[in-house]
């Protein structure tokens, strides 16, 4: 639990510099993060309870894929477990939960991890969230639409070229289409994780442009292992995207320190003018 300790102490370090000169001790911290847990996990509960009352809704939706590349759901899926109808619903509320609940999750963490933002970055949290949750759901909507279906018919044919009639466990379909589509969301979150972190400082626009070549492969390294299908186009499809928008963040940093640098010469001026005053 070392790596628990160290990561604990890093975050409640990051959390006393923005309260500024305020230090708390390790067990308020700790409050902190109980409420901030609570608080998630309550709201992911209320999300899976509602996504469960629409389970077979759901199940059409994740099924919905098959249909598009003409394979009929009863044919390729089934259930070999006496309570797999459950486990799968319970599964499918999880995931539901955790997209239909996204913004708030990502709001109360951040509400944990820096409590107190200045007036100036806090106008940028809630754009920034929607920003965020926006591109989560065009990542699942790029995958389930154009992504899936696709792979899907891939590994049915090849299945097929073996001479396998494919039949998949429902437990198992579900859980690599979620897995897929989240997998794909939670890539699209990538630039404005990175401009978040340049309009709170962490990340500087020389740091971000010298570290370009690495981000890209990270993204195309990310884009490939997601999709499963070798088909080159369908990585580029998700990395290309990625790339420009992170490209975005990198000049949106230029322009955040070009405007705090044209901020601090305006205080300067200021200041000589008010000694030059006196």
């Amino acid at each position: 639990m070392t790596w628990l300790n160290k990561l604990l102490n890093k975050i409640f370090n990051l959390r006393e510099q923005s309260d500024g000169e305020v230090i708390k001790p390790f067990l308020d911290h700790m409050e902190d993060l109980r409420w901030a847990l609570i608080k998630m996990i309550s709201t992911l509960a209320s999300g899976m309870i509602l996504s469960f009352v629409f389970r077979r809704w759901l199940f059409e939706v994740m099924t919905d894929p098959l249909r598009l590349v003409g394979l009929n759901p009863p044919d390729v899926l089934i259930f070999t477990g006496t309570a797999d109808s459950i486990m799968v619903s319970l599964t499918l509320a999880f995931y539901a939960g955790i997209v239909l609940t996204f913004p708030l999750l990502l709001f109360f963490l951040l509400e944990f991890v820096l409590p107190a933002l200045t007036r100036a970055e806090k106008k940028y949290v809630v754009p920034g969230i929607l920003v965020g949750f926006l591109l989560f759901l065009a990542g699942v909507y790029a995958c389930y639409h154009l992504v899936l279906p696709q792979t899907l018919k891939w590994l049915h044919s090849d299945a097929l070229s073996l001479g396998i009639r494919p039949t998949w466990q429902v437990r198992d379909f579900i859980s690599f289409v979620t897995r897929l589509c989240l997998g794909f969301g939670l890539l699209g979150e990538l630039p404005p994780v990175m401009a978040v972190l340049a309009l709170l400082g962490f990340v500087t626009y020389d740091w971000l442009a010298k570290t370009r070549a690495y981000a890209i492969v990270i993204i195309l390294a990310l884009a490939a292992f997601i999709a499963p299908t070798p088909d080159p186009m369908t990585f580029l499809m998700l990395g290309i995207p990625i790339i420009i928008l992170y490209e975005c963040c990198i000049w949106f940093a230029w322009l955040l320190e070009r405007r705090r640098k044209r901020k601090d010469r305006k205080k300067d001026q200021v200041q000589d003018k008010v000694n030059d005053g006196f």
